[in-house]
Formats: structure tokens, C-alpha cells, sequence
């Protein structure tokens, strides 16, 4: 009777999101950028479905980052409802790469998106009790809501919409990553002064998050309209919030640490998305080379930024320290590799083709060492 009721009990135990969503991002990052890369350049018929830009940012925002966001968000979970909103996601990925926008793949994508925004928003909605924390809860929905128009805009009138979908979501993850840095990095670079003697006043800087919470909002909003006035503001908002992350990120003295890599390559996905988005203003303003600049926020800062905190979680649920695994940094370098890479190819530096393939393959080799990180630590209950 009590082996019974301890597995009874064991069943309805809650399980964190990130046991499961983190390796099966991990997993999917290594695959489904060098498939969409070798499909792109003609390399491979085998992945029609990564064969185009749509397809590719639909897999990279929509599958990849999607998947990293709700292992960070969900928190404990009912195994069955964990693993129904698990099975959406992998199932809306091989439906996605078998039809893409068919019909089953409209459905299980959007009804992910369905129920991931149902249990995120409504809990940090009520979390959040200062207005500039609603910034969270906010991004989170208006991401999920991209996803979800990104399902359903290929079925309508409105099909060549599609692109500014992806635009605008990439920086929607972008203010994502700028508002949670300030809240990963900014009180571990602190605590880090502390046991060095010394003190970090600029830590969330609140100032320049709300200012950077309006300057991207204003921007992704610009950018959903057409015309000049807009394509205008949408070049200076962004790049105010170039500038602004910047100056925080110099205000952090991350040159001052000792013995943190993992805090560095944090700051690095963080600087990356500095001047992702100061390149992204220029490319604006100039109306050149937008995926170029894309990339540097999508390849450097998401990718960094996803790689670490995936990793640094991992390793403090096994009780472990960060400072003492390599995986995250060599990961980090080969990041920084497929960043440079991406964004020679898209100047028409050198082969692109070549250079395609060589950033595939670094950021391959990225999260396969992420990958193995994860199968060489068990994570322990709290």
C-alpha cells in the first residue's frame, strides 16, 4: 500500500518546465540550423520546409527560442499538463518540417501558443507589482502572439505580412533579453563585488530599463506600420536602445571581476545585443543589410544569451558552480565564430556559402557541447 501511494504521490509531484524544454532546445538548435543553412544554399533537398527565410526565422524564433523561453518560464508543472504542452511543441516541430503552415502544424503550434500564454501571463501579471515589471509578462504575450499570427497569416489575404512578423518577434526577443539581463546579470555581477570587497551601484539601473522598455516598444510598434515617418522612428528608437544597453552594460565593471567567465559570457550575448540593435538603426536608416544586423542580435545575443542561462541553470540545479565547467565558455567563442561568419557572408566578404556553412557548424558545435553538459549532470530535486 505505501509503494502505492508513494508513486501515486510521486506522479502528481510537479516538474519543472526546463527539464524537459532545455534539452530539447539544445537538441533542435544543433539540428535545425545547419538543415535550414544546407537547404538554404541548395547544399540539400532533404528540409523543404527550412528552405526558405520564412522558414528558417519560423524555426529559429518560433521553435528554438520558444522552447528555451518556456523551460525559463513555466516553472513546476502537473506532469500531464507539462507534458501535453511538451508534446504541442515537438509535435508542432515535425509537423512544421513535414508541412509547413499544413493544417496540423497550424494547429498544434497554436494551441501551444494558446496554452503557454494562459499559464505564463495571468501568474506574472500577478506577480508583477511596479509598472515597469509588467514590461515581462508583456513581451512574453506579445511574443506568444506573434507566434500565433505567424500561424495564421499564411492562411489569409494577409500571407506577405509574414516577414514583418518575424522583424518585429526578433525584437520582441530582444527586449526580452534586455529587460532579463538586467535581472540575471546585473545581481550576479553584484554579488560577485561583494565577495571581492567591493560594491556595484548601477545594478538594474531602472532608469535605463524603463527607458530601454519604451524605446523598444515604440520601435516594434514603428515597425508594424508602413512609411518612411515610421521606418524613421523605428531607426531612432532602436537605436536609442543600442546606446542605452551600451552604457548599462558599462556601469556593470565587468572588466573588474575575477574568475567569472560565466558572468563575461554572459556580458558577451548582452554586448552582442548592444550592437545588434545599433546595427539594426543603421540598417534602417540606410535601408541596407537588415538580415545582417538581425543576425547579430538573433546569432550572437540569443544564442549566447540562451546558451548561458540554460547552462548556468543546469549546473546550480545539480549543485554545482558554473566556474567550473568549460562547456558554456568554448560555447560561447564558437557563438561569437558563427556571428562573424553569418555576418561576413551577409556583406559579401568572402564565399558566402562557405561562411554559411562554417556558422552552422559553430553554432552546431555550440549546443552539442550544451547537450553534453546536460546528459553529464542530473540536475537534483530541491
Amino acid at each position: 500500500m505505501s509503494s502505492v501511494h508513494s508513486t501515486n504521490a510521486g506522479t502528481r509531484r510537479p516538474v519543472t518546465g526546463d527539464m524537459l524544454f532545455f534539452p530539447a532546445a539544445a537538441l533542435y538548435a544543433l539540428f535545425v540550423l545547419p538543415a535550414s543553412v544546407l537547404s538554404l544554399t541548395g547544399i540539400t533537398g532533404a528540409f523543404p520546409a527550412l528552405a526558405t527565410p520564412a522558414g528558417h526565422a519560423h524555426e529559429m524564433l518560433f521553435g528554438f527560442a520558444v522552447a528555451v523561453v518556456a523551460g525559463n518560464q513555466v516553472g513546476a508543472m502537473p506532469r500531464p499538463r507539462l507534458l501535453l504542452l511538451f508534446g504541442l511543441w515537438a509535435a508542432g516541430r515535425l509537423a512544421f518540417l513535414a508541412a509547413p503552415h499544413g493544417l496540423a502544424a497550424t494547429a498544434l503550434n497554436a494551441a501551444f501558443f494558446v496554452l503557454l500564454a494562459a499559464h505564463v501571463a495571468p501568474r506574472l501579471f500577478g506577480a508583477a507589482k511596479k509598472l515597469r515589471n509588467q514590461a515581462l509578462p508583456l513581451v512574453l504575450t506579445a511574443i506568444f502572439a506573434a507566434g500565433l499570427a505567424s500561424e495564421v497569416l499564411p492562411l489569409t489575404r494577409a500571407a506577405a505580412a509574414g516577414r514583418g512578423v518575424f522583424i518585429v518577434a526578433a525584437l520582441l526577443f530582444a527586449l526580452l533579453m534586455l529587460f532579463m539581463g538586467g535581472r540575471v546579470i546585473a545581481p550576479a555581477v553584484a554579488g560577485q563585488f561583494y565577495r571581492q570587497g567591493g560594491n556595484l551601484d548601477a545594478r538594474v539601473q531602472p532608469r535605463i530599463e524603463g527607458g530601454l522598455i519604451l524605446a523598444m516598444a515604440t520601435g516594434s510598434v514603428a515597425l508594424l506600420l508602413s512609411g518612411p515617418v515610421f521606418g524613421a522612428l523605428a531607426a531612432v528608437a532602436t537605436g536609442v536602445a543600442g546606446v542605452l544597453a551600451a552604457i548599462r552594460l558599462v556601469r556593470w565593471r565587468l572588466w573588474m571581476l575575477r574568475g567569472r567567465p560565466d558572468l563575461l559570457c554572459l556580458a558577451g550575448g548582452y554586448a552582442w545585443l548592444a550592437l545588434g540593435l545599433l546595427g539594426f538603426a543603421a540598417a534602417l536608416a540606410t535601408e541596407s543589410h537588415q538580415t545582417v544586423a538581425l543576425h547579430l542580435i538573433t546569432v550572437g545575443s540569443l544564442g549566447t544569451l540562451t546558451l548561458n542561462v540554460m547552462a548556468t541553470t543546469w549546473i546550480r540545479k545539480a549543485r554545482r558552480e558554473p566556474v567550473d565547467f568549460a562547456a558554456p565558455i568554448w560555447g560561447t567563442i564558437l557563438l561569437a565564430a558563427a556571428t562573424l561568419a553569418r555576418v561576413l557572408a551577409g556583406l559579401g566578404v568572402y564565399d558566402p556559402v562557405t561562411l554559411l556553412v562554417a556558422a552552422a557548424a559553430c553554432w552546431s558545435g555550440a549546443f552539442a557541447l550544451l547537450l553534453a553538459l546536460f546528459l553529464r549532470l542530473r540536475p537534483r530535486a530541491n
